[in-house]
């Protein structure tokens, strides 16, 4: 399950479960017609706190979903984590996708603030991994 929201400060994204490729290219096209009312520069909330890895052809997907937002004017993003694993893959599918660097994870687990520290890292750029 995926849900898609535009807030103030951009979009706030949350995926759940386990997610099939069928789902997730249909995340892809909702996302392109949220995108149509975005603002030039904004930045991306994922809560992927209950999701399950992705399987390899979701994760081809999930690619074309991440340079989708970075083409629309995606400044940052966060992914909210509880899973390990879950912020391994995410990390490897930024650096394929080319957005690492305006990328940032947080484990809802050690990082009780995770949902304040997210927002302040797509609002102004304040690290999460900066103490």
């Amino acid at each position: 399950m995926y849900a898609i929201e535009q807030q103030t400060l951009g979009f706030k994204l949350v995926f759940q479960g386990s997610i099939a490729a069928s789902e997730m290219q249909r995340w892809v096209e909702d996302s392109k017609a949220a995108l149509c009312n975005a603002p030039p520069s904004f930045g991306l909330f994922m809560d992927m706190r209950t999701l399950q890895p992705l399987p390899p052809e979701s994760q081809t997907v999930m690619l074309v979903g991440q340079q989708l937002y970075q083409r629309h004017g995606m400044r940052r993003s966060v992914v909210i984590v509880l899973s390990p694993i879950t912020r391994m893959q995410f990390t490897r599918l930024a650096q394929e996708s080319g957005i690492h660097q305006w990328e940032r994870y947080i484990s809802a687990e050690s990082t009780p603030d995770w949902e304040s520290k997210g927002w302040a890292w797509i609002q102004g750029g304040v690290d999460p991994d900066v103490s």
